[in-house]
């Protein structure tokens, strides 16, 4: 398969979102085995990042096109993730409580390289910030928060490589809900129709959206993510 196959995935609301994807086995060769990479599906002007909901959280974002109604809460720290398998890892393909359906959000990369100047880190290491509690400031104030954690393969075993994830609350979360919100796609049904193939191990048929290593285009949000370089 090419970038260029596209799946057409149905969902319950009668909308054909269009998402390419490749082989995972065809895009595993070409990824970094170690470092902090952001692994993306990504074009000149937008980057998609996933999450994983109740139903009543996901067809409301599926229908409305933004994130939100009775059971979202905007005060609660949400996190997003622009590497499909890692979110794979987190919501069990789909198959634990609360994370059932899977959507991919479309957001500027402008958008997405400020989260990146923005973010403080979870943990202290002292690269970034001169004191640890010059960092639990920072951290107490910021809306956005960077999460480094090994990444996985479809199987769930721990890899080398690290994957990116960004806590948002307050004002970023509120961007992220709407007006940065470019568009809401349903991968529930794509999810189905993979997991046996990612359980199973049988990679050859496994498909999964099409991504390659995303480098900021900004140095301070390259510097405050801690990306490794790129040969």
């Amino acid at each position: 398969m090419t970038e260029s196959d596209v799946i057409r995935v149905e969902h319950t609301l009668g909308v054909t979102p269009r998402i390419p994807t490749r082989s995972y086995a065809d895009q595993a060769v070409s990824w970094p085995a170690t470092g902090q990479h952001i692994l993306a599906h990504y074009d000149e002007s937008s980057i998609v990042v996933y999450q994983a909901y109740r139903p009543s959280i996901g067809s409301y974002a599926i229908e409305h096109q933004q994130l939100g109604g009775p059971d979202f809460s905007f005060s609660r720290m949400s996190w997003i993730k622009p590497n499909f398998l890692w979110m794979m890892y987190r919501s069990g393909w789909g198959t634990k409580e609360g994370q059932e359906i899977t959507l991919g959000l479309r957001i500027s990369l402008d958008f997405f390289e400020t989260l990146l100047e923005q973010a403080v880190p979870s943990t202290y290491d002292g690269s970034t910030f001169a004191s640890e509690a010059q960092w639990k400031n920072a951290l107490a104030a910021s809306t956005v928060r960077l999460q480094w954690d090994p990444d996985h393969a479809p199987s769930g075993i721990s890899l080398k490589r690290r994957a990116i994830q960004l806590g948002l609350r307050g004002a970023a979360l509120a961007a992220l809900a709407g007006e940065e919100l470019i568009e809401v796609i349903d991968l529930t049904a794509l999810v189905e129709a993979q997991r046996l193939h990612a359980i199973g191990e049988d990679l050859n048929q496994l498909l999964s959206p099409t991504e390659r290593v995303y480098v900021p285009r900004s140095l301070e949000a390259r510097q405050r993510a801690h990306v490794t370089a790129v040969p």
